[in-house]
């Protein structure tokens, strides 16, 4: 892809790789949940299993796609709540419940995805063990900085330089928090995540911009709102689903 992947331009400095911009950073998040929303609504549904920044690819535009679907798996019947397999992944996006037990849920996906949003608040890597001790899971350091409003601005990625609206900064915090839910049931749907991701960047739009009720698709409308261009081609493997 011609612009590389979400890990090169969050977390590699140089003059060839500039900083994302707010705003493009909201698109990439966008793009990026509507893949996973996509897997999640097919009609044999499908886990992701590895979402991390360096599997968001993105376009000339920086229209994001998913990429590398060697874990991904076909989800539970519509009698199960989670498959039963062996833990893989990448360590920081894992969600908890899978390490501990093995069990995969459809939204085991979704922590990956607020791991995300924490990297692209902070520009800090999932794991970076350079960082001082109790800070080198990014998750577990930065939980009670996203839910007020005078830590999170001391962690927000400072290649931003303030450029960017707190308020929605904020709301996509409280996102992340959800995401990152210990409980996989508490957490919101990928369909909802696009939904809250895509009111915050509509609150932010110019008076003379902002679209209509009507000129805005509706996410609760349409399985083809999350289509395959958000996606390269990937086969998920099959597994046992057993009942929760």
């Amino acid at each position: 892809m011609q612009k590389g992947s979400l890990e090169n331009h969050l977390f590699r400095k140089g003059s060839v790789v500039q900083p994302l911009s707010w705003e493009m950073r909201l698109k990439i998040a966008i793009g990026a949940a509507k893949g996973l929303a996509f897997l999640h609504a097919s009609e044999k549904q499908v886990i992701y299993r590895d979402f991390k920044a360096s599997n968001i690819l993105l376009d000339a535009s920086y229209n994001a796609k998913l990429s590398d679907f060697g874990l991904a798996k076909l989800g539970p019947s519509a009698s199960q709540s989670h498959i039963t397999t062996r833990v893989m992944g990448t360590q920081g996006y894992a969600a908890p419940e899978y390490v501990a037990t093995g069990h995969l849920y459809v939204k085991s996906d979704n922590y990956g995805f607020g791991v995300v949003l924490a990297e692209i608040l902070t520009g800090l890597r999932a794991v970076d063990p350079l960082r001082p001790t109790g800070q080198q899971n990014l998750t577990d350091w930065i939980k009670p900085h996203l839910s007020e409003r005078r830590k999170l601005r001391r962690i927000m990625d400072p290649r931003l330089e303030g450029k960017y609206p707190f308020k929605s900064a904020f709301r996509v915090a409280q996102l992340a928090l959800k995401c990152l839910e210990p409980e996989q049931k508490n957490r919101p749907s990928m369909k909802e995540v696009v939904e809250a991701l895509e009111l915050v960047v509509a609150a932010n739009e110019k008076p003379l911009e902002r679209r209509t009720a009507r000129d805005s698709p509706s996410v609760g409308h349409q399985q083809s709102h999350y289509r395959r261009e958000h996606l390269t081609s990937f086969q998920p493997r099959q597994t046992v689903a057993r009942a929760h």
